[in-house]
């Protein structure tokens, strides 16, 4: 599958996807909370295809949140509330003309989603949340389901647009000793 992604860099997406290889010989399933149209969710399921592992995907399917104080930035103007809108339905039929597996797709902010909503043992996750609320409930979610050996990888760490996502990492690092591929 060739790689097409507006919202990750051709950069970001070669390392997801070697990362994503390696967790082929961990226990646990694959999740990606902040899926938009689901580009880095075809490719995980392109890298999940001949194995016996589920993807599990996580959306609003409402567009972003609106921001909050932590989210403020002069080169973030462009990130608003309802902005990134795809409906669940677009991505489930990006599955089925790819020839894909159709992953589990729930909808909700993350901030809903409860334990019973992802699987209960996590080899991979990656948390492309955008904004400081959206990744301190990913991150609060996924965390305990990590399995040893797994990875987490939080998209926009080091975006200056979005600086709510350092500034939940950040405080989320500082009482946690997690391991996490931030880019």
């Amino acid at each position: 599958m060739s790689w097409k992604n507006d919202q990750v860099t051709k950069e970001e997406t070669d390392r997801i996807i070697d990362l994503a290889k390696v967790c082929l010989e961990v226990p646990g399933d694959y999740v990606e909370l902040g899926c938009y149209r689901g580009d880095t969710s075809l490719l995980l399921a392109e890298v999940l295809k001949d194995s016996n592992k589920k993807l599990w995907i996580y959306d609003s399917f409402e567009g972003l949140p609106e921001k909050g104080l932590m989210d403020e930035s002069v080169l973030g103007i462009d990130f608003k509330g309802g902005e990134l809108f795809v409906t669940k339905r677009e991505v489930k039929e990006r599955f089925l003309r790819a020839g894909l597996p159709v992953p589990v797709i729930k909808k909700g902010w993350f901030s809903e989603l409860t334990d019973s909503d992802l699987p209960g043992e996590i080899a991979f996750a990656f948390l492309d949340g955008d904004f400081y609320e959206s990744i301190k409930d990913s991150l609060k979610l996924v965390a305990p389901k990590m399995v040893e050996g797994g990875i987490i990888i939080v998209h926009d760490y080091t975006n200056q647009a979005l600086p709510g996502v350092k500034k939940a990492v950040d405080e989320f690092r500082a009482t946690n000793q997690i391991k996490m591929i931030l880019m």
